[in-house]
């Protein structure tokens, strides 16, 4: 399934002639497994599961040039969430009813090394804590499903029609 609400972000600050990549990753919060949504908050049901397989999204324009990152508002809304472990599709795998922190990092591309081999010289990573959530197969809240509804261009069938139209 596709994130939601889509993660999208403003950047500034990039040198715009030089390449850059955009990935996401999705760490746990803590280790805890959530029964359900009670009373505007989660319930504890005990130890988390083993953690799941560590995958990363990267953004479908990188690499880009910084002044193609910074003209817009990028949006990782083709970033796939999903709890199957045996998904061989690349989307991120993530526990149910499991709470999780996305990490989106900024690599620069250095035109005068492997750029892989030196990666970890070459991040910035940001965590946005308004941004965590707790994975779900089927949404505890009945707002929140209301929203996704009103929301998502696919969901059409789901809206209350008007006979008129």
């Amino acid at each position: 399934r596709r994130m939601f609400p889509t993660f999208q972000v403003k950047i500034f600050g990039m040198d715009p002639m030089a390449d850059y990549m955009l990935l996401m990753d999705f760490v746990p919060v803590d280790d805890k497994r959530y029964y359900a949504f009670h009373s505007s908050s989660w319930l504890v049901a005990g130890k988390a599961d083993p953690a799941t397989p560590g995958r990363v999204h990267y953004h479908p324009d990188s690499p880009a040039k910084g002044a193609q990152w910074m003209k817009q508002i990028v949006s990782f809304d083709k970033l796939k969430l999903t709890n199957n472990l045996l998904d061989d599709n690349g989307h991120i795998i993530l526990n149910s009813m499991h709470r999780y922190q996305p990490r989106f990092h900024v690599v620069y591309v250095d035109p005068r090394k492997d750029s892989e081999k030196y990666a970890e010289e070459n991040f910035k990573t940001f965590v946005f804590e308004e941004t965590r959530f707790t994975a779900v197969t089927a949404y505890q809240n009945h707002r929140i499903t209301q929203l996704k509804i009103a929301s998502n261009p696919f969901a059409k069938g789901f809206r209350d029609c008007d006979p008129e139209d």
